[in-house]
Order: C-alpha cells, then sequence, then structure tokens
C-alpha cells in the first residue's frame, strides 16, 4: 500500500532553516543534505510504521513516528493512507513539545 505524503508548513520551515544553516558551511554539502532529507521524506510512502515511535509520543498523547536522516529527525504521523510530516528537528535539540506541532 503506497501512502501519500503531506509536508507541514512548520516542517518546510524547519528544513529552510536546517539548509541555511548547513549551507553557512558549504552550498555543496547543503544541497546533498537537502536532496537526501527529500528522499528520505518520500520513502515514508512505503511503510511508514516501520519507524519507531518518538520518544515525546506519550507525553504529548498522540502516536508520533520518527525518522532519522543524518542528524535530524523527521517527525511524522500516519492516519489512514496519509503521513503527514510534522517537523523536522536536529537529534541535539529538546524533544518536541505539544505547542510546537
Amino acid at each position: 500500500m503506497a501512502f501519500s505524503v503531506e509536508i507541514s508548513p512548520s516542517a518546510l520551515a524547519d528544513a529552510e532553516e536546517a539548509f541555511l544553516y548547513i549551507q553557512k558551511d558549504s552550498s555543496l554539502n547543503a544541497e546533498e543534505w537537502y536532496d537526501g532529507l527529500v528522499n528520505a521524506i518520500l520513502s515514508l510512502e512505503n511503510f511508514p510504521n516501520r519507524c519507531p515511535l518518538a520518544s515525546e509520543s506519550e507525553e504529548i498523547g498522540r502516536e508520533i513516528h520518527q525518522l532519522i536522516y543524518s542528524r535530524y529527525r523527521i517527525l511524522f504521523s500516519v492516519t489512514g493512507d496519509v503521513v503527514q510530516v510534522l517537523r523536522i528537528r536536529h537529534t541535539a535539540r529538546d524533544w518536541l513539545s505539544s505547542d510546537e506541532l
């Protein structure tokens, strides 16, 4: 079963922020990172539930999965046949709070 993937405005903003941060050191690295991020997100079209629940899922009271890409967590939910990418966060940052959704 193929899932459709939707990316929230917050996740798009997170991706842009990370890209611009990486770009400060290297344009090539930033482009490679972004291409890899897109591929990682698109991989969620197939078996998104293969990804574990994020640590903060229980505290938020909602099933939020995570896919690790590079040093970033792609945080998403699955409803029916739709994967909603909620946020993209560096692994060094604190857990996601319900306010950040």
